[in-house]
């Protein structure tokens, strides 16, 4: 009987180690593809249980990661799909680094996110229509990077129909217009970033 308690523990133990180094995977992922002059991510090491002792990375009370605090690393490199595997991230603030490419469509599956902050960096292309499925989003801040076109109807719905309090689209290579679709006769607001993009 007692081998069998010790069997069914240990089989326990296995599950929930599994499913914590499978969110370790994700961050070491994205770490390979980052270049990190400081060092900033030497103590993101895959031999340990699970990522919850790393710096940078906070877990809730069942070891999964809720949140990543790599603002102002001196990173550089791109957002790996492999983030969109963190079923309980809320908070992804990588603002203020070198990180580039586009936003990965794997992103659209955080959906527990708070906080997504993407500013002073050098991501490009559209901003993503899948961001506006992204219900608990409370700040999203984009700004100063290279993004260009136009601001998807979506996300900006995220501000009327959503829990979205702060977005942050300055500073980029938008352009645009914003129609409030209410009776109480708001303004059309035109959003142009950059003269560039007009061209």
């Amino acid at each position: 009987m007692l081998t069998r308690c010790l069997v069914c523990f240990v089989f326990a133990v296995a599950i929930a180690s599994v499913d914590c180094n499978s969110e370790g995977d994700a961050l070491i992922s994205w770490k390979l593809k980052l270049v990190d002059p400081n060092g900033v991510l030497q103590s993101w090491d895959p031999t340990l249980v699970n990522p919850c002792t790393w710096y940078h990375v906070t877990c809730n009370l069942n070891n999964s990661v809720t949140r990543v605090d790599l603002g102002n690393a001196g990173l550089s490199g791109p957002l790996d799909p492999q983030l969109g595997t963190l079923a309980n991230l809320q908070y992804l603030e990588v603002f203020g680094n070198n990180l580039t490419g586009t936003i990965p469509i794997a992103i659209a599956n955080l959906t527990k996110l708070v906080s997504l902050d993407l500013y002073q960096n050098q991501f490009n292309g559209p901003i993503p229509e899948f961001l506006g499925n992204l219900v608990s989003l409370s700040f999203l801040r984009l700004n100063s990077n290279k993004f260009s076109g136009t601001l998807p109807v979506k996300v900006i719905q995220l501000v009327r129909y959503g829990n979205l309090r702060i977005l942050n689209v300055s500073d980029n290579q938008l352009v645009g217009t914003v129609h409030r679709k209410t009776t109480s006769g708001f303004a059309v607001t035109k959003i142009i970033q950059d003269p560039r993009a007009q061209k």
